[in-house]
């Protein structure tokens, strides 16, 4: 059963920033590829960011030059570097980790942007 946690969330005012880490149960390369995605009670989870398995990272465009997505190998974990947060970039955040058609789901942490 994989496990994936995140963690590092919290509240930040406009302008902050704020470093989210996924850690994974399993060798990350084991999965097509990882991502951070976010939902509110009015929005649909939709993808942030994503990493796959050679590396390759993907922005959603509202993201985009704020955003950093990495991984660590050895640690079994992937980290989202939020920069120049925005009021609308509140939401929980989710870490997903895709095998095939599977996308298996972190238990979700909340990011707060406000002042």
């Amino acid at each position: 059963q994989v496990q994936l946690v995140e963690s590092g969330g919290g509240l930040v005012q406009p302008g902050g920033s704020l470093r989210l880490s996924c850690s994974a149960s399993e060798n990350i390369l084991f999965f097509n590829d990882m991502g951070w995605y976010r939902q509110t009670a009015w929005r649909e989870r939709e993808l942030v960011a994503l990493i796959n398995l050679a590396g390759v990272t993907k922005y959603a465009d509202a993201v985009q030059g704020r955003f950093t997505i990495s991984r660590d190998i050895a640690k079994k974990r992937v980290d989202l570097q939020m920069n120049n947060l925005r009021g609308e970039d509140t939401a929980t955040y989710y870490c997903g980790a895709r095998v095939m058609s599977r996308t298996h789901w972190g238990q979700g942490i909340l990011v707060t942007v406000s002042s």
